[in-house]
C-alpha cells in the first residue's frame, strides 16, 4: 500500500508542472485512483503547503483564498539548483544563510498563481533591507518559478544603465550561464531592449526556452517592449509571466510614463505575476488600492534581516523604541568622521548659478577620507580573504558637472601619493592616520586581527597602480565594471551611484549631498550590505547633520519594520496591513511627493510614550525650564490628591492633579525645536479634546524621577532629589549649544506611578496595566539631570553634556483610549528649511533609451 501510495504521489508531483492542485487531483480520480489514496495524496501536499504557510520567515500577509501550490523545489529542478551550486562555490555557508534563501524564496513562489491556471493578475511586493541581498532573493525566485513552468521573465531594473547592466550580467551568470540550453534573451550586457522580428521565434509552441528581458525603467524602452507584446498576442495565451521590479518604490509609483507603460505590458500578458521589491516600502503601501494600478493587493511579504548585514543602526546607532531598555540600544560604531560645515562649500556648489566653472577642493577630510581607502585596501590584501574588489564613494552632488570636475585634483593626488611613498614624513602621516582609525575601531570587535602598518606598507605600491578615478554618471562613459579582475576604484557619482547599484568592496564614502524624504535618503546608504572580512574597516565621512539624519531615519526604519512584522501578524489581508500602515507615525517624516494617494497624516497620542532628547545648553534657556518645572511641582504640592515620597528611589508622585496645571507647564516648558513629535500646542489640543469628546486626561500624576546617588536638586519646598547622569552623543551638529541624550525614560518609568511590582513588565504589559488600572489618566515624568554629566568611560560615543545650568527633562505617557481617539491634523515633519536639498532626478525617465 505504502509503495502505491508514494508510486501515485509522484505522479500527482508531476501532474502538477501541468494543472493546478485542484485539476491534478481530477486527473488521479479519472485515472482511476481509489478515493481513499486520492485522499491520502490531498492530505500530504496539504501537510506540504501548510508548513510553507506557517515558515517562520519571512513573515507574509496575503490575500484570502490562495491556493499554496509551490511547496519547495523538486530533484528533477534545474535552475535553483544551479544557483545553489553557485552560492557555495562563492562561500555561502550551507546552513543557515542557503537555507533562509530557499525558505524565504519558496514562501515569494508559494504566493503567484500555478503557470497552468488559464488567466490571472497577481499584485505582489517583497520588503527587504538596502544591499541586503533582494537580487539573490527575486533571482532564486525566478529560478523556481522557471522550473515549474513560468515562460517569460521581465526585470525592471532602476531607471540607470549601470544597474540594468549589473542585474543582467548576475542574472546571466546565476541563471543562464548554468542552463544555456534553457534560456533565451531579449537583453544582453550593452543592450537595453530593442524589438524582435520575429514574436513566434520565443514565444511559439517549439521555443521550450525560458526568456528572460532586463529593462530599465525608461519610457522608450518600455514602450518599445509594450509594442513588441501588443504584436506577439497570439503567442501570449500561454505565456505565464513573471514581472519583477527591482527599487519598486523608484518611478513606478505615481509617474505618468512608467506607471501606464508597466500597466500597459500586464495587460498584453493574460498570465502574469507582477512583484515588486524595495527597502522603502512607503510609497508602494500608499498607491490607492481601489484603483487599477500596482497596489500590492495579493501578498506583502517581509524578509529577515540578513545575519552579518550592516544595517542603518550598526553604523549611526538609533534611540531606543517604546518598551526598549535604553542601556540596551547600541549608540553603533565609531565609523563615522565629520566633515566640517565648512567643507561642504569646498566639494558642492552652494547654489545653481555656482555649478559652471565650480573646481572642488580636496579639503583635509576628503584628504583623509581618500588616504585611509588607500590604506584600508592595502590591510585588505593582506588579509587576502572576503570580496577581491574594494570602492570608495564621493557623492556630494547630482549635477554631473560636478562630479567630472573632481577628476583632475583626485588623480593630481593620487600621482602626488604615488611619488610620495618614499618620502618618511608622508609615510608617518599614513602610519599615524592608520593607528589612530584602527585605535578607534579595534579589529578584535569583529573577529578580525588588527593589520599593522609595517604590514600592510608593502602593498601600498600595489594599490596606487591599481585606483582608478570613475565618474560614474550619465554623461560619462567611465563606469565600474566588477566582471573583469579585481577593481581598486575612487568612484564621483550621484544618481547612478545612489540607487540599487551595488559597489562591490565599498570601504569608504565621503557623502555631503542632503535630501529631503527618507525613502531616498534611506537608499542613498550604498554603504549598507555585508562586510565580510572587513567588518572593521569602513568609514563614512560626513556633517555631523546628515550623521544625525541617519540615526533618527535608524530609529524610523526599526520602528517601521518592527509594525510590519506587527502589523502583519493582526492584518487579514493586505489592504487592511496597508490601512494600519498608513497611520504609522514614520509617514509623517518619510512620505514624499508620491503620498497623492494617501489620507492625510494625523497625530495621536493615544497610548504613546513621549520624551526629550534634545536639549540646548544655553542658561537661559535652561533656565526658563527649570522655572516651569518648579512651578509644575509647587501646583503639584498644592493640588495633588496624595504624594508619595520614594527617596531611597530618588523619586517623587503627585496623584490626580488637575489638567490645567499640566497644559500651563507645557505652555511654559521650551521643547527643542529639533523634535516635533513634542510640539506643546499639539499635546496641548490633543489633552483637551480628549477631555471634550471622553471626559479623559482631566486629572494626571506628576512624577519626578532622579537619582539616589547624585547631587540633590530642589524643585521646591521639601522635595528634593538627587541629578541623573545623561552625557551627550558625540558630533550631530556643528551647533555648539546643541545636546543629543539620545534616551531619556526607560519602560520602568512608564509605570512608576503604578503599585506593584512592575519591573518584569514589557511595554505592553504595562500599557495593559495603566488601561486596567489608569484608563484616565496621563503621566508626566520630571527628570533633573546634571549640567556636567560625563560619561563612563566605555562609552566611546559620548561626552560631558557640559550644559551651563543642570537640565530638566520630560517625559508624558498617555493613556491608550477605551473607544477610539481623537487626533490632531497636524503633519509632523522635521525641519528641512537649512538643509540644500538635491531631489532625484527623475528627468531620465523619458529620455531616449541610453539616458
Amino acid at each position: 500500500m505504502t509503495d502505491e501510495f508514494d508510486g501515485m504521489y509522484e505522479t500527482f508531483k508531476a501532474l502538477l508542472d501541468a494543472f493546478p492542485p485542484s485539476e491534478a487531483v481530477k486527473r488521479l480520480e479519472m485515472l482511476g485512483v481509489s478515493p481513499e489514496i486520492v485522499h491520502e495524496i490531498r492530505e500530504r501536499h496539504e501537510q506540504h503547503m501548510i508548513r510553507v504557510k506557517e515558515l517562520e520567515e519571512p513573515h507574509a500577509v496575503v490575500l484570502g483564498n490562495r491556493d499554496t501550490w509551490y511547496t519547495g523545489p523538486q530533484d528533477k529542478d534545474k535552475c535553483w539548483p544551479a544557483i545553489v551550486n553557485l552560492l557555495r562555490a562563492d562561500g555561502w555557508p550551507d546552513s543557515p544563510a542557503i537555507r533562509h534563501l530557499d525558505d524565504s524564496s519558496t514562501r515569494v513562489v508559494s504566493l503567484l498563481n500555478h503557470p497552468k491556471e488559464k488567466s490571472f493578475s497577481t499584485r505582489g511586493l517583497v520588503v527587504g533591507y538596502v544591499q541586503s541581498g533582494k537580487t539573490t532573493n527575486f533571482t532564486s525566485v525566478m529560478a523556481k518559478a522557471a522550473d515549474r513552468g513560468y515562460k517569460l521573465f521581465i526585470v525592471l531594473a532602476g531607471i540607470h544603465n549601470g544597474l540594468r547592466r549589473q542585474t543582467q550580467a548576475r542574472l546571466v551568470q546565476q541563471l543562464v550561464e548554468p542552463n544555456p540550453s534553457l534560456w533565451s534573451q531579449l537583453t544582453g550586457l550593452d543592450k537595453d531592449f530593442t524589438p524582435h522580428e520575429n514574436p513566434a521565434a520565443y514565444f511559439g509552441k517549439s521555443n521550450k526556452t525560458h526568456v528572460l528581458c532586463v529593462v530599465k525603467k525608461n519610457a522608450t524602452v518600455l514602450r518599445k517592449l509594450a509594442r513588441w507584446l501588443e504584436k506577439a498576442a497570439d503567442y501570449l495565451h500561454d505565456c505565464p509571466a513573471l514581472i519583477i521590479d527591482d527599487e519598486a518604490d523608484q518611478a513606478t509609483v505615481a509617474t505618468k510614463s512608467i506607471n501606464p507603460l508597466i500597466l500597459s505590458i500586464m495587460q498584453s500578458l493574460p498570465r502574469s505575476a507582477y512583484v515588486g521589491y524595495t527597502a522603502s516600502p512607503f510609497a508602494n503601501l500608499l498607491i490607492d488600492p481601489s484603483a487599477e494600478d500596482l497596489y500590492p493587493r495579493d501578498f506583502v511579504v517581509n524578509l529577515p534581516k540578513p545575519e552579518g548585514h550592516f544595517g542603518t543602526e550598526v553604523l549611526f546607532g538609533r534611540y531606543a523604541l517604546d518598551g526598549e531598555d535604553p542601556e540596551q540600544v547600541d549608540d553603533g560604531y565609531d565609523m563615522i568622521r565629520t566633515v566640517p560645515e565648512d567643507d561642504v562649500a569646498c566639494v558642492r556648489p552652494k547654489t545653481k548659478a555656482d555649478i559652471e566653472g565650480f573646481e572642488p577642493q580636496i579639503t583635509d577630510t576628503l584628504s583623509r577620507a581618500v588616504q585611509y581607502f588607500w590604506l584600508a585596501t592595502a590591510a585588505r590584501r593582506v588579509r587576502r580573504r572576503g570580496n577581491p574588489h574594494s570602492t570608495m564613494l564621493i557623492h556630494t552632488s547630482v549635477n554631473t558637472a560636478v562630479h567630472n570636475s573632481f577628476k583632475r585634483p583626485l588623480l593630481h593626488m593620487l600621482e602626488r601619493a604615488t611619488r610620495s611613498l618614499t618620502d618618511s614624513a608622508f609615510l608617518m602621516r599614513l602610519r599615524d592616520l592608520w593607528d589612530e582609525e584602527t585605535a578607534r575601531v579595534p579589529a578584535e570587535e569583529f573577529g578580525e586581527s588588527k593589520v599593522t602598518f609595517d604590514d600592510l606598507a608593502p602593498e601600498l605600491p600595489g594599490v596606487l597602480q591599481s585606483c582608478r578615478v570613475i565618474m560614474d554618471n550619465s554623461s560619462s562613459e567611465d563606469r565600474l565594471d566588477y566582471e573583469n579582475g579585481p577593481v581598486v576604484a575612487i568612484a564621483v557619482g550621484g544618481n547612478t551611484l545612489s540607487r540599487g547599484l551595488t559597489l562591490e568592496g565599498l570601504s569608504v564614502s565621503y557623502f555631503v549631498r542632503s535630501v529631503s524624504a527618507y525613502d531616498t535618503l534611506l537608499q542613498m546608504g550604498r554603504w549598507f550590505g555585508f562586510r565580510n572580512g572587513y567588518a572593521d574597516l569602513p568609514r563614512i565621512w560626513m556633517t555631523d547633520e546628515l550623521a544625525e539624519w541617519f540615526r533618527h531615519l535608524a530609529t524610523v526604519e526599526t520602528e517601521m519594520r518592527r509594525d510590519i512584522d506587527i502589523y502583519m501578524t493582526e492584518a487579514e489581508t493586505p489592504l487592511t496591513f496597508a490601512v494600519r500602515l498608513r497611520t504609522h507615525p514614520a509617514l509623517r517624516v518619510t512620505a514624499a511627493a508620491k503620498m497623492r494617494d494617501a489620507v492625510t497624516a494625523a497625530s495621536s497620542y493615544g497610548g504613546k510614550r513621549v520624551q526629550t532628547h534634545y536639549f540646548r545648553t544655553e542658561a537661559n534657556w535652561l533656565r526658563q525650564n527649570i522655572s516651569a518645572a518648579t512651578s509644575l511641582v509647587t501646583s503639584s504640592v498644592k493640588y495633588a490628591a496624595r504624594i508619595e515620597e520614594r527617596p531611597k528611589e530618588g523619586r517623587y508622585i503627585f496623584r490626580n492633579v488637575p489638567h490645567d496645571v499640566v497644559t500651563s507647564f507645557l505652555a511654559a516648558y521650551s521643547f527643542h525645536d529639533k523634535s516635533p513629535e513634542n510640539d506643546a500646542d499639539l499635546i496641548i489640543d490633543y489633552i483637551r479634546k480628549r477631555i471634550k469628546t471622553a471626559d479623559s486626561l482631566r486629572q494626571w500624576n506628576v512624577a519626578i524621577v532622579g537619582n539616589p546617588t547624585g547631587d540633590p536638586f530642589t524643585f521646591a519646598s521639601n522635595v528634593s532629589v538627587g541629578l541623573n547622569t545623561r552625557a551627550r552623543l558625540v558630533g550631530g551638529t556643528s551647533d555648539p549649544h546643541f545636546a543629543d541624550i539620545k534616551t531619556l525614560m526607560s519602560r520602568r518609568d512608564a509605570a512608576v506611578d503604578m503599585d506593584g511590582d512592575t519591573s518584569k513588565l514589557t511595554e505592553k504589559g504595562i500599557m495593559d496595566r495603566r488601561r486596567e488600572l489608569l484608563p484616565d489618566t496621563g503621566l508626566l515624568v520630571l527628570y533633573p539631570i546634571d549640567k556636567i554629566s560625563a560619561p563612563s568611560p566605555t562609552k566611546k560615543l559620548r561626552a560631558p553634556l557640559n550644559a551651563e545650568e543642570h537640565v530638566v527633562g520630560v517625559g508624558l505617557v498617555f493613556p491608550e483610549p477605551r473607544h477610539g481617539d481623537s487626533t490632531v491634523e497636524k503633519y509632523i515633519s522635521a525641519d528641512l528649511s537649512g538643509l540644500s536639498m538635491e531631489d532625484e532626478d527623475y528627468t531620465l525617465l523619458d529620455d531616449g533609451e541610453d539616458g
